[in-house]
């Protein structure tokens, strides 16, 4: 499967990467680390990174500005994105080729050629491996660049390595990319350094979150708790681990009300959870995944679904 990848993008000269709305460390990490792999190593190929930038992703990187134009005759590739509803710009169908480079349960197999590893801690991790079979293979090159975007991502996506999804492999790839170089110190600078805006906001959650019995628990972000504390919504969504701390905790919902819908975010330390994230049409990983609700009256029904489990 990798050498079918390689080989594919060699036979393009442009090459348009996607990942998912609302991106995080992992969806950056490994779209924009391998439009920088590629374009390392094929300098006179065109590649270019689309997606609506997000803002708290400042400090990593940032996406092209990309034309319908450049999607003609081009290769597509979309990485970290389980199902097409979640892929951010739908120019992708205008491609003439669709890779999918996932590690969500592939539910929605889309795409031409799929590689989808649901073991690997991150999508990150799978470019790493990609990119070490490529240089077997076509002895590609990395570079401080490439490895810092990677590395980002493994460490988003496994909690520093607290996750059960961290693995041998993980660490011996992140062994791998330190070894270029790259300032981890800045780097996690801007992944954990918040204003204290948002630290108030923590506290507030700290001191207002609800858990029963059983070690469900739930927070409410509603729209005018985010505006008193100036907080956006996606700033919010750093906050959901934080009662991954509460003894007794097993597993818990954070709802943050946007313009027009409210994301629901789950996590878990045990129970599978997205098998609820599914019934109200989202997804994701089985202690970590996410949907949309349209009430708080439906909110309060996510809660009931996770006091069964």
């Amino acid at each position: 499967m990798k050498r079918q990848i390689i080989d594919t993008i060699e036979r393009y000269d442009k090459i348009i990467i996607h990942r998912h709305v609302r991106p995080d460390p992992d969806a950056y990490g490994s779209q924009i680390g391998l439009k920088e792999l590629i374009s390392l190593n094929y300098p006179n190929k065109k590649v270019l990174a689309t997606g609506k930038h997000e803002h708290t992703l400042d400090f990593l990187a940032r996406p092209d500005s990309v034309l319908d134009e450049d999607f003609k005759d081009a290769l597509i590739i979309v990485t970290d994105t389980a199902n097409t509803e979640r892929i951010d710009d739908e120019r992708y169908k205008l491609g003439s080729y669709l890779i999918k480079i996932d590690h969500h349960p592939n539910d929605d197999a889309y795409g031409d050629l799929l590689w989808v590893d649901t073991n690997a801690s991150s999508v990150s991790e799978l470019i790493c491996e990609l990119f070490a079979e490529a240089k077997d293979y076509k002895n590609w090159k990395m570079d401080a660049t490439v490895a810092r975007l990677l590395y980002a991502g493994i460490v988003g996506d496994t909690g520093r390595f607290m996750f059960h999804s961290t693995t041998e492999q993980t660490m011996k790839f992140a062994g791998q990319l330190i070894s270029y170089g790259f300032d981890r110190t800045e780097l996690f600078n801007g992944m954990y350094e918040v204003e204290s805006n948002l630290l108030q906001l923590k506290g507030y959650i700290y001191a207002n979150f609800e858990m029963d019995d059983n070690g469900v628990g739930h927070m409410k972000l509603t729209r005018k708790l985010l505006k008193e504390y100036n907080v956006s919504d996606s700033e919010a969504s750093l906050l959901v681990s934080v009662l991954a701390d509460v003894k007794g905790m097993k597993c818990w919902v954070f709802f943050i009300e946007d313009t027009d819908t409210i994301r629901v975010r789950l996590r878990s330390k045990g129970p599978i959870i997205n098998t609820v994230a599914k019934k109200y049409g989202g997804g994701g990983h089985p202690l970590a995944a996410g949907a949309s609700v349209q009430t708080w009256e439906e909110a309060d029904l996510v809660i009931e679904d996770l006091k069964k489990l």
